[in-house]
């Protein structure tokens, strides 16, 4: 082949080459011009997706994460309305396909941290629980520090930080201190059998007035509950309008210093347990007639 076949060759090429150009540039020119409307778009819908979910969320991690979701979404059509345009449909159905086996393994790979996600935009819409509720969630108990998309934080009243995946948050019972805004502390008593058990209901009820935290909405109730082996035993249910926990340790501490001190003004006795030796077969016989009568 000599030099000026070769150069033949070359010329044609190019010039094959230019043709397509030529025949495709209006494609091009309307491509590039689909781009850039869409990519404009796509950051439009973006800025409206977000005010949109603003109304219904403060949590500006799902707020941006719902607006980032609606940009690719609007980018992903921009870019197969590019292909398209091109006549580069082959490219298009690769793309899909490719992507369709990528977001199956994905799936099966991350489904645990998928879970997690999924339950996390739940909690943020349905806000069982906020930032700053006293919550128990499981065996953890304790204020409510941060909510992500994939876990929650809780500051127990220890002082540890307990971080929950969303998952567990959302499938299991959340007891939410908060929700009423009050608590209520619940005191289990019990008096000997020689007392009088309406006055010690007057006294009792009369000893928790001056609690502090009290709330001024909900009566001090008080129910005998059961007869014990030393002591008829009794519930008592103050309502205090916090639930903060350290409120509540220094209610329940006063409320169990005001029964005391009162008791012991009236002389009401908080019996220890006791056990009664029996030495007749029906019972009632004391030792010392056993010892007596053999």
């Amino acid at each position: 082949m000599n030099v000026s076949r070769a150069y033949e060759i070359i010329l044609e090429k190019v010039e094959t080459w230019l043709m397509d150009i030529i025949r495709l540039l209006p494609n091009i020119l309307l491509s590039a011009l689909v781009l850039v409307i869409g990519i404009y778009l796509s950051a439009g819908l973006k800025k409206m997706g977000v005010k949109l979910v603003r109304r219904f969320s403060n949590h500006v991690s799902l707020n941006n994460l719902f607006g980032s979701i609606l940009y690719i979404f609007g980018i992903g059509i921009t870019i197969f309305s590019v292909l398209s345009i091109l006549n580069l449909d082959k490219a298009v159905t690769s793309i899909l396909a490719g992507a369709g086996i990528l977001g199956l393994a994905l799936a099966f790979a991350f489904q645990d941290v998928a879970a997690n996600f999924i339950c996390g935009i739940f909690i943020s819409l349905r806000r069982p629980i906020r930032v700053g509720d006293i919550v128990k969630v499981k065996d953890y108990m304790g204020k409510v520090e941060d909510i992500n998309l994939r876990d929650s934080v809780l500051r127990t009243f220890q002082g540890q930080m307990v971080i929950i995946p969303n998952k567990d948050v959302l499938q299991n019972p959340i007891e939410n201190f908060s929700l009423l805004g009050k608590r209520r502390i619940d005191l289990n008593i019990g008096v000997s059998y020689g007392e009088d058990l309406e006055q010690v209901r007057e006294i009792t009820l009369k000893a928790l007035k001056d609690v502090p935290n009290l709330s001024k909405e909900d009566a001090i109730t008080l129910f005998y509950t059961e007869f014990g082996g030393s002591s008829i035993n009794f519930i008592v249910r103050i309502w205090i309008n916090s639930v903060e926990q350290p409120a509540y340790m220094e209610s329940c501490s006063e409320a169990i210093i005001s029964i005391k001190k009162t008791y012991d003004q009236h002389k009401i006795v908080i019996p220890f347990p006791i056990q009664t030796l029996d030495f007749g077969i029906k019972g009632g016989v004391p030792l010392n007639q056993v010892m007596t009568n053999p």
